[in-house]
C-alpha cells in the first residue's frame, strides 16, 4: 500500500509541469508544444498581435523619419589607363585590372583625403578617419572602371567630396607612381534623393519585430501555464481517467439556475416550517 501511495503522490507532483514529459528512463525533460492549441491561442489574441505589429511599424517609421539624419550619395567614375595600354593587348588589360585594385587603396590614402579636406575647407567638420568612413570605392566586374562614392547629409558636399577625391587621387597617382594617371570620365552630380534611411524598409522591420514579440510572449505564457483547465487536460497531462466532474455554479446560466432552485427550495422549507 505504501509503495502504491508513493507512486500516486509522485505522479501528482510531476503533473503540474504541463507540456513536460519524461523521456526514457533518465530525468531529461522535453517541452512539447501542441501546434493546434498554439494556433487557437494566437487566434484568441489576434487583436493584441495586430496592435503590437502596427505599433512596431509606426514606431520604427517615426524613428526613421524624424530621428535619423538623411544621407545622400554622389559617385564619380575613373578609367584606369596606362601609356602602353592598347585594346588589342590582353596583357595590358590584365595590368589595368590589377592597377584598379591598387587604386582602390590609394583613393583612401591619408594624403589624398587630407588634401581633399583642405581643398573643401572641411577641417572643422571632418577628420581623416571620418572622411574615410564616408568614401566607398567599387570596381564593376570585368572592367577597369573605378567608382568613388561619397556619402554626406548635405547633397552638395557629397558631390564636392566625390569630385575632389577623384581629382586628388589622380594627381597623387601621377606624382608618386610615375605612370599615366587614371582619367575621370564621369564627374559626380548633385543627388536629388536620399540614399538612406529607407522609411518603408525600417517600418517593415519594426512591424516584424512587433509581431515576433507578441507571438513569442503568447507562446511562452502558454508553455509556462501549467494549470489544468478541463477533463481533457487531466487525461492528457495526468494520464488519469475522469470519473465525474462538478459544475461551476458561480458562472454561466447553469450556475444561475442552480442558485435559483436552491433559493426556491429554502423558501419552500420555510413555508412548511411555518405551517408546522
Amino acid at each position: 500500500m505504501d509503495t502504491k501511495a508513493a507512486k500516486i503522490e509522485e505522479t501528482v507532483e510531476k503533473t503540474p509541469e504541463q507540456k513536460l514529459n519524461t523521456v526514457g528512463k533518465g530525468s531529461q525533460n522535453v517541452i512539447e508544444i501542441d501546434l493546434l492549441e498554439l494556433s487557437k491561442e494566437m487566434l484568441r489574441h489576434w487583436i493584441a498581435i495586430l496592435v503590437l505589429t502596427v505599433l512596431g511599424g509606426v514606431i520604427a517609421f517615426c524613428y526613421s523619419r524624424f530621428l535619423i539624419t538623411p544621407q545622400y550619395e554622389s559617385t564619380a567614375t575613373m578609367y584606369i589607363l596606362t601609356k602602353e595600354t592598347t585594346l588589342a593587348s590582353l596583357a595590358d588589360l590584365q595590368i589595368g585590372t590589377q592597377l584598379t585594385n591598387d587604386y582602390q587603396v590609394v583613393v583612401t590614402n591619408r594624403t589624398v583625403l587630407e588634401q581633399t579636406i583642405d581643398a573643401l575647407d572641411l577641417g572643422d567638420a571632418l577628420t581623416y578617419e571620418t572622411l574615410k568612413g564616408k568614401i566607398r570605392t567599387d570596381n564593376p566586374s570585368n572592367t577597369r572602371m573605378l567608382q568613388i562614392t561619397a556619402t554626406h547629409p548635405d547633397p552638395q558636399t557629397a558631390m564636392d567630396i566625390a569630385n575632389t577625391v577623384s581629382l586628388k587621387a589622380s594627381e597623387f597617382i601621377a606624382d608618386m607612381m610615375e605612370i599615366m594617371p587614371p582619367k575621370v570620365i564621369e564627374k559626380a552630380v548633385l543627388p536629388t534623393q536620399k540614399s538612406s534611411p529607407s522609411n518603408g524598409k525600417n517600418a517593415l522591420i519594426g512591424a516584424l519585430i512587433g509581431f515576433f514579440l507578441a507571438t513569442a510572449f503568447i507562446t511562452v505564457r502558454m508553455v509556462l501555464n501549467d494549470a489544468v483547465k478541463s477533463e481533457e487536460d487531466v487525461e492528457k497531462y495526468l494520464q488519469l481517467t475522469v470519473l465525474a466532474s462538478l459544475p461551476d455554479r458561480s458562472e454561466g446560466k447553469s450556475g444561475e439556475m442552480a442558485d435559483d432552485k436552491r433559493d426556491k427550495l429554502k423558501q419552500s422549507r420555510k413555508k412548511k416550517s411555518r405551517w408546522d
